[in-house]
């Protein structure tokens, strides 16, 4: 199967929302001893992980159309290179193809700056009725949340989604971006800001002395489950954001 074969808009696997690590992610490197480690195969990895890669490349891209593309190009780049994948963790080097994808794919954006709608998304937009994944997208996720991540720079919105959505920690964000430490930090510090700023609408219209608004009220409530848990301040982050998962379908290769 060549990579051509390879056709995956709109064929992104779902269910109760999970982390990277499922059974190809159990055989890395780290966990069977290096004379019986063998990479998965790209059909594993495609089951067990497609999911989670399509919900961080929605949260990175804002829509369906470009999280669907993102999703794709990831996949492609793993059959690529699954051959010679050898260090860490899959969710690791998971994470860092979709983040670097996303990020090339943004900067080639702001060197184009297209004027308006290319025709194929004008007829996207005009006329049509939502696709059931669509619907989910608009039942499920929360439009002033994602509009105030899609304002960010896309190195502060990497930072946060990866940070306060997927749950890594300042190294592994430092490690999957290739930047320093202070970097991540103060990324996330300015993107935070920027999405209280942004968020400020939904506060209520007349508020007493002290009152917080909905983003802090909802940080604020994770903040305790958080402590209780041990989860830490990025769980308190983490409650802005509700995260589902993509329209249940199963990725094949085309053809299959």
């Amino acid at each position: 199967m060549g990579v051509a074969a390879l056709s995956f808009k709109g064929a992104v696997g779902v269910g109760p929302r999970q982390g990277f690590g499922n059974a190809a992610a159990s055989r890395t490197r780290e966990n069977v001893p290096e004379a019986e480690w063998a990479p998965p195969s790209w059909d594993e990895v495609v089951r067990e992980h497609s999911a989670r890669v399509y919900r961080l490349a929605y949260r990175l891209t804002g829509n369906q159309h470009d999280a669907e593309d993102l999703t794709q190009e990831v996949f492609v780049r793993v059959f690529r290179s699954l051959s010679n994948y050898t260090p860490g963790t899959f969710e690791g080097w998971l994470h860092r193809i979709t983040t670097n994808l996303f990020l090339d794919m943004a900067r080639r954006r702001q060197r184009i700056r297209f004027e308006g709608l290319a025709d194929d998304a004008a007829e996207r937009l005009q006329g049509r009725e939502p696709t059931p994944a669509q619907a989910f997208d608009d039942r499920n996720f929360d439009a002033d949340v994602q509009n105030a991540l899609d304002a960010l720079a896309p190195e502060y919105r990497a930072a946060v989604v990866l940070c306060d959505i997927e749950g890594l920690s300042y190294e592994e964000i430092s490690a999957t971006l290739g930047v320093k430490l202070g970097t991540v930090r103060s990324r996330i510090h300015r993107g935070r800001a920027q999405l209280r700023a942004a968020l400020e609408h939904r506060a209520p219209q007349r508020r007493r002395p002290g009152t917080r608004n909905e983003y802090q009220a909802a940080a604020a409530a994770a903040a305790q489950s958080a402590a209780e848990t041990g989860e830490g301040e990025r769980g308190a982050h983490a409650a802005a954001f509700a995260v589902p998962g993509p329209p249940r379908r199963h990725p094949q290769p085309e053809g299959a």
